[in-house]
């Protein structure tokens, strides 16, 4: 594939990689281009440790994973480039700080933190009605609403640069000033409801970091967070209640979807952490969730090029940055890298926010 896009044979990139021979300027600068490495990376005698900006809290079997993809560390910059000028912006507004931002600690009751968190977001324990892709978007427009900006992507601004669900499911900036979540979507859509409140947990405890919402994580912070999510989601008392403990566990998704307006994934989640179901069972169905998302009869159609733009990029985030591009504070180009858009269609993307 390498050698393709390079218009080379296979047998001088082998070549290259033992140093047995050494490709033109040229040839190098495409190198670089195509793999997305820093061409002077390519001169070193030997690579450097590439290290993410924020935490990383990421494990397996309780050791920490090592070595970040190209496309992780470049999203994690690019969101943080984005909350830095947000939070810049901010400033300049005379911006209050939110209080909720590491307002308690990962040794709080995790009740006492989903009761603080529905508080600020004016939320009821979980919906009366609707799907819970409705009330994904609701939480979303309330998280907004109450001051930290919520992000989504699923590849690292084009299709070719893809994020890995296997390598991490969402991140959080915390700050005081401009909070941020991001949630991967290159996800199976079940999943993305939990990583949303798992990560809007990191806010409230105060703790940045990417994350990959494992069950059997080792970390204290990770814990807390999925119990957060868990209990925020789905109710442990009520859960209980309407829990029966059937031949088949998958008999209860019906009841259970709904009562708290949730997917399926998030049902077979909080079963596995009240002891309902086996981690074994629990991961052979979330495998099979994966697995049909992954194989999916993909519709042809489908929203505009504009409006997947807007539902990546937070609302609030976008809204300001076009205005002061509108109004001449913030330079085209400046706005269409931080939005990832050529500047000369930034006056189309306005529009849908009606600016």
């Amino acid at each position: 594939m390498l050698a393709k896009k390079l218009a080379v044979n296979e047998e001088k990139i082998l070549a290259w990689e033992a140093g047995k021979n050494y490709p033109t300027f040229k040839q190098a600068q495409n190198f670089a281009t195509k793999t997305h490495i820093p061409l002077g990376y390519l001169y070193l005698k030997n690579p450097p440790e590439e290290v993410l900006p924020i935490p990383d809290l990421r494990t397996v079997g309780g050791e920490p994973i090592k070595r970040p993809s190209a496309e992780l560390i470049d999203i994690v910059q690019i969101i943080l480039q984005r909350q830095q000028w947000y939070r810049e912006y901010l400033s300049e507004q005379g911006a209050v700080r939110q209080a909720y931002v590491g307002s308690f600690t990962v040794d709080t009751p995790v009740q006492a933190v989903v009761d603080d968190i529905r508080r600020v977001l004016n939320v009821d324990r979980h919906p009366a009605r609707g799907s819970w892709e409705e009330y994904f978007n609701l939480l979303v427009g309330r998280i907004e609403e109450s001051g930290t900006l919520v992000m989504r992507q699923g590849d690292v601004g084009h299709h070719s640069r893809p994020l890995s669900v296997a390598e991490f499911r969402g991140f959080a900036i915390s700050d005081d000033l401009a909070p941020v979540i991001f949630v991967n979507q290159a996800d199976a859509p079940n999943p993305r409801l939990f990583t949303l409140i798992h990560e809007l947990a990191h806010i409230w405890l105060g703790k940045s970091g990417v994350s990959d919402a494992k069950p059997r994580t080792q970390r204290q912070e990770e814990i807390q967070c999925n119990a957060i999510a868990g209990e925020f989601l789905v109710p442990r008392e009520e859960f209980l209640a309407l829990w029966q403990d059937v031949e088949d566990w998958k008999e209860n998704l019906p009841t259970m979807k709904d009562r708290f307006h949730v997917s399926s994934w998030v049902i077979a989640r909080r079963a596995f952490s009240l002891n309902k179901i086996s981690l074994e069972t629990y991961q052979a169905y979330v495998d099979g969730l994966e697995s049909q998302y992954r194989n999916r009869e993909k519709k042809s159609g489908g929203p505009t090029y504009y409006v997947t733009k807007k539902s990546q990029i937070s609302n609030r985030f976008s809204k300001a940055l076009i205005s002061e591009t509108l109004s001449g504070r913030v330079l085209l180009r400046d706005a269409g890298q931080l939005l990832n858009i050529k500047p000369h269609k930034i006056s189309t993307f306005a529009k849908e926010f009606g600016l």
